[in-house]
């Protein structure tokens, strides 16, 4: 006689679908494109019926949004006060370039993460309104945490000559940016150590007066 499940092992089991459905999603999107990716060949990736992945999620927009809350560390309800893990830490440093070592680290930790991901974000806003909506607050949110880095430098009075915290701002966004991340450390090969390294001192030249300084 077979024993009947109890909740628990249902809601286990239901977790554990879910998260191969979202597994297979995120290896779909990143090697075929968001838009050539079916709900079917999901389905099949993950080894579940078709109708299991409607269940679970809705559709393509829905899946996407859980990968993304899965991955990414910010929040779409977080109100403008999204930060990433460490952000408060680095800021209390008092070297500037220190800080911005820790930035750099941060983002490289969330890249290593989630780049395949972001870089499926991007072509999804390209064909789809909601991927459009969940790509421009992921580029929002970056550039809020980004720019608390900057006004801190501008409060000390460290950023160069004629640089404008919003100019200084956009040099993070470019040189941070996922997009950048993946034409670096994917299509050229960079490691991650170099990638870091060149950033980083990128960051200090530019936004430190007197900030020419690769080591730290």
């Amino acid at each position: 006689m077979l024993t009947p499940k109890t909740p628990d092992a249902r809601r286990v089991r239901a977790q554990l679908t879910r998260r191969r459905i979202l597994d297979a999603a995120m290896e779909l999107f990143s090697e075929h494109g968001y838009e050539a990716t079916t709900i079917a060949s999901i389905a099949r990736e993950a080894g579940v019926a078709v109708q299991t992945v409607y269940f679970s999620f809705g559709n393509k927009q829905r899946l996407l949004k859980n990968l993304i809350s899965l991955h990414l560390p910010c929040d779409d309800n977080a109100g403008g006060g999204a930060s990433y893990a460490g952000v408060a830490e680095a800021l209390a440093v008092d070297d500037p370039c220190a800080q911005l070592r820790h930035l750099v680290r941060v983002t490289r930790a969330i890249n290593e993460q989630a780049a395949p991901l972001l870089e499926v974000l991007r072509n999804a806003a390209v064909t789809e309104e909601d991927g459009g909506d969940m790509w421009q607050t992921n580029k929002e949110q970056r550039r809020l945490v980004q720019r608390q880095f900057v006004h801190a430098l501008a409060d000390e009075g460290l950023l160069p000559d004629g640089l404008g915290p919003e100019r200084a701002v956009d040099i993070c966004y470019a040189l941070l940016g996922p997009e950048l991340y993946h034409l670096l450390a994917s299509e050229r090969e960079w490691t991650q150590e170099q990638w870091e390294d060149w950033v980083y001192a990128g960051l200090c030249r530019h936004l430190i007066r007197g900030g020419d300084r690769p080591g730290g």
